[in-house]
């Protein structure tokens, strides 16, 4: 390409470098090459319509990533797909009357386009939406396979109900206990499910995370808390009137003598039961399904609670114990029944206080525990008051100003009137008990019941076993076939795909409609039974959009293979460096590796884990702009609308909307949000600025794991520095010639350009490689550009060096601003060879050793000049040299140097006295 010296155009310079990748389809790799082979991905996006800030910089760390490990050799695969199912677009079409995979396919479309705009080195031949049948039809087979194997199954799950919408809604869309959209009151319903048994690899999900060096520790600790392992006892409590037991999983049994009372679920048989009999009861009960189902929610909700009547015995002490109904007890967790010890379990004091139920403390710490031993506790009489208040009656009065029965006093009152004691420590009023620590009593409660047959060790996990059945339409059909007589029939392998219909606008066509076209469509639902051949309907629930999610990294790896994958899955996997936002780091990333897990049982891969790195991207964030309304409400105005007015130090002190001059209230900076109007179109950015303007920015701002806050001014910063570039190439290559640089033969200042360019190498190369580190790596640059411009010697070798910097910072960029780097490699006189194929730079260790080293001077400890020595100069001749220096000389004055200090390489210290 021939490039204009005047200026930098971006539309023309991108244009040209991306028709040149397209023509020699630069980015497609194989698993022929004889390269090492390195997979790097980023998570897919959803095709909502146009892309955001937040994918520009995904995707702009991901392409960094993958440039520079093709520079150092690797063969690099970078592919792009479409998370293209889900409920967006069941929304939008429901908004727009049209039918979701037409607004899908037309999202992809330009959004596809805007990807290749932005120039990133995506293997486009590996594309694929998730809502495509030749995608979704491998993850049907799948479920037949796990179905077969027993890692599949249905059963009825408790779910959100929106009454109105008649609607099953996820845990994020109950806002406050009602429907995000209709507003109304969520119900609790069961209905049938279909599960995958993720809990049957909740300990290989759990030991893995201690093979996964190169992923976060916040994401570590993440996954291991959700996925919850605890060892505790299951306890069976005898419930009067009833043949079957009641069971409870406890971590905490050290403190079964504090029971006071025992929860269960709405939906628990016990409670079914007595509701069956008592229409009163009946009604608090269904009241109490009302809210949503998330951990989250349960744990900020009113505690609500209702007794039935029954009473269960302690296993231990004989007592009554009543059984209460509780809305934060949920049937799918656990056995649907707690055991209630309000002494030590705030949610069970704070229910404890609102019901006036009793509060038993059983558990002290060690000051408590010494003062009762010091006071006597043992010895005190059932009818003294702190043998009664260690019973659980409540706060004791004050009856003695003994430091120890102070000790009690203060801790009674604690637990009475401000919250539950949750720490480990000895325990009291537990009988035989009594005195023992944590561990303790844990052995011997273990024994006791496991002898008796009530009880058993248990290892419970906090996981739960993967809903993937979702009630809407736009989504991957489950499948299943529904027999009178054969009951619940997988559709054979060879009948699949099972294609969910497209064109359904119709069914979407008025605002308001909530009802699956599936569903209402009796021509899809009806079929036959491959078992018996007699009449059938299919399942007219869909997977939820975690499943495509959860394999599209293998798919990539076999684009045409008849199953999931074939043997060059093997070839690419484990994913090399996997990037993406740390909102996934629970769920996705969770299902993502427990999917691999089955890729491998099914003999499908190797490998034990999806992705060797993961790297978590910071959120991009922007100042926000208001205006009041009349009515208190602020109306959010757009960053693009509005002017920013500064003071000559560049500070801002103000704002005024473009369109009328006034003024404009400042916000604040925060996540760009659609709530808040702060959202910055990237497309407008590339056609102002370019795309490699825009990457360099996204890459420049900050660390890539920390926030970025949008700059328009930040822009324009990166605008004028690659027009600098631009314009010191242009001028070097118009020079007539560029000999080669004779390194014997270089003076002081040639030596000190190419030494400053090696140490920029080096660090560029571990920024981007090991450190991730880009913003750094940009600034090492531009500090060496800046050596460059005032580099004005005209020599031969002074030219010499100036092209061998200047073609090494192209190398060194190409991976951040590929398209302005393949213009002036060209430019350079390579026209003939593809930039993203040249070895990355490496530094000359003779050119990092430095003739000169510069030494701070301090008298003391205050900077007062520089002195530039050879590196093994002597010391005496470093102390004469600091002492010698006009600067320093002049400090000293009449002063007695009392000691010279040198660190060597670094910094003189004269310490002076008067």
């Amino acid at each position: 390409m021939s490039a204009d010296p005047a200026a930098y155009d971006p539309r023309a310079v991108e244009s040209a470098a991306q028709r040149y990748w397209d023509d020699t389809r630069a980015y497609e790799v194989t698993e022929a090459s004889p390269k090492p082979a390195f997979y790097c991905l980023s998570m897919l996006p959803y095709p909502s319509g146009a892309l955001h800030v937040g994918h520009v910089r995904n995707y702009t760390i991901g392409d960094v990533i993958s440039r520079y490990q093709r520079m150092t050799g690797k063969n690099v695969l970078q592919p792009m797909g479409w998370d293209a199912f889900g409920l967006p677009a069941e929304n939008a079409a429901i908004k727009n009357a049209t039918a979701p995979a037409k607004w899908t396919y037309a999202n992809i479309d330009h959004m596809r386009a805007q990807l290749k705009a932005m120039g990133y080195a995506i293997d486009w031949s590996r594309e694929f939406a998730t809502c495509s049948p030749d995608y979704y039809v491998h993850e049907q087979r799948m479920f037949v396979r796990l179905l077969k194997k027993g890692l599949a199954y249905r059963r009825n799950s408790l779910v959100n109900w929106d009454p109105v919408d008649q609607t099953v809604l996820a845990n994020e869309q109950v806002i406050d206990g009602r429907g995000w959209r209709t507003g109304a009151l969520v119900e609790k319903r069961e209905i049938p499910q279909w599960f995958l048994k993720i809990t049957d690899y909740a300990q290989e999900l759990l030991d893995g995370l201690d093979t996964l060096d190169g992923w976060p520790d916040s994401v570590k600790t993440m996954q291991r808390n959700w996925i919850g392992r605890s060892e505790g006892l299951e306890i069976q409590f005898r419930v009067e009137g009833e043949d079957v037991p009641l069971t409870v999983f406890t971590t905490r049994p050290d403190t079964l003598m504090g029971v006071t009372f025992l929860s269960i679920a709405a939906e628990h048989p016990l409670a079914i039961r007595a509701a069956g009999t008592d229409p009163d009861l009946a009604a608090q009960i269904a009241g109490l399904r009302q809210g949503g189902t998330s951990e989250a929610e349960l744990e900020t909700q009113e505690k609500r609670g209702v007794d039935t009547g029954l009473r269960a015995v302690h296993p231990i002490s004989g007592d009554e114990v009543p059984v209460w109904v509780a809305n934060f007890v949920l049937m799918g967790y656990g056995t649907g029944a707690v055991m209630a010890v309000p002494g030590h379990d705030q949610r069970d004091w704070e229910f404890a206080k609102k019901y006036d139920l009793p509060i038993r403390m059983v558990v002290v710490p060690a000051p408590v525990r010494d003062a009762l031993r010091e006071i006597g506790a043992d010895a005190l009489k059932p009818s003294d008051p702190m043998q009664a208040a260690l019973g659980g009656s409540g706060a004791i009065d004050v009856y003695d100003t003994g430091a120890a029965v102070q000790v009690v006093q203060d801790f009674e009152r604690r637990i009475a009137e401000q919250s539950a004691y949750t720490e480990r420590g000895s325990l009291v009023n537990s009988d035989e008990l009594d005195g023992m620590d944590f561990q303790e009593s844990f052995e011997a409660l273990a024994a006791r019941f496991e002898a008796d047959g009530r009880g058993a060790r248990r290892v419970n996990f906090r996981l739960r076993d993967w809903g993937v059945s979702r009630q809407r339409y736009w989504g991957c059909p489950i499948p299943v076939i529904y027999c009178d007589t054969c009951g619940a029939v997988p559709v054979p392998e060879d009948q699949l795909p099972v294609v969910l219909p497209e064109d359904v606008a119709d069914a979407f066509s008025t605002a308001g409609v909530v009802h699956s076209p599936i569903k209402s469509d009796p021509q899809w639902r009806k079929t036959t039974c491959p078992q018996c051949g007699g009449p059938a309907e299919r399942e007219t629930d869909t997977f939820d959009t975690f499943m495509e999610s959860s394999w599209y990294y293998a798919r990539y790896t076999s684009p045409g293979a008849k199953d999931m994958v074939d043997g060059r899955a093997d070839h690419w996997l484990p994913v090399d460096q996997y990037i993406g936002g740390i909102e996934h780091a629970i769920l996705h990333l969770l299902y993502f590796r427990f999917f691999h897990k089955l890729l491998r049982d099914e003999g499908l891969v190797k490998c034990d884990e999806p992705a060797v790195n993961l790297l978590t991207q910071g959120m991009v964030v922007a100042e926000t702009y208001y205006r009041e309304g009349g009515d208190g409400r602020r109306e959010w105005i757009n960053p693009a609308d509005v002017h920013v007015l500064r003071d000559e130090r560049g500070h801002v002190t103000g704002a005024t909307l473009k369109a009328d001059g006034q003024p404009v209230k400042i916000g604040g900076t925060e996540k760009m949000s659609k709530s808040k109007n702060n959202g910055v179109d990237p497309q407008a950015m590339v056609d102002r600025y370019g795309a490699d303007t825009v990457r360099l920015f996204s890459m420049f701002a900050s660390p890539p794991t920390l926030s970025l806050e949008w700059n328009e001014a930040g822009v324009e910063g990166m605008a004028r520095f690659l027009r600098r570039f631009w314009r010191e190439v242009q001028q070097h290559v118009s020079q007539p010639d560029h000999p080669e640089v004779d390194t014997a033969a270089l003076d002081a200042g040639q030596k000190a350009l190419r030494r400053q360019l090696h140490e920029t190498i080096q660090k560029v190369g571990d920024d981007y490689g090991r450190r991730h580190s880009f913003n750094t790596a940009i600034a090492a640059l531009m500090e060496l550009l800046n050596h460059v411009a005032k580099f004005d010697d005209m020599s031969g070798q002074g030219r010499a060096v100036r092209h061998e910097v200047l073609q090494t910072m192209v190398l060194l960029l190409n991976p951040v601003t590929p398209h302005v780097c393949h213009a002036l490699w060209q430019a350079l006189g390579h026209a003939e060879t593809l930039l993203e194929d040249q070895a990355f730079p490496r530094a000359d260790p003779a050119a990092l050793v430095r003739d000169l080293v510069t030494l701070a001077v301090q008298v003391n400890g205050k900077l007062r000049g520089t002195i530039e020595v050879a590196p093994d100069q002597p010391r005496d001749a470093i102390e004469a040299a600091a002492l010698a220096e006009p600067h320093v000389a002049r400090f000293i004055g009449e002063g007695q140097v009392r000691k010279v200090i040198v660190v060597p390489g670094k910094i003189v210290n004269i310490v002076v006295v008067a």
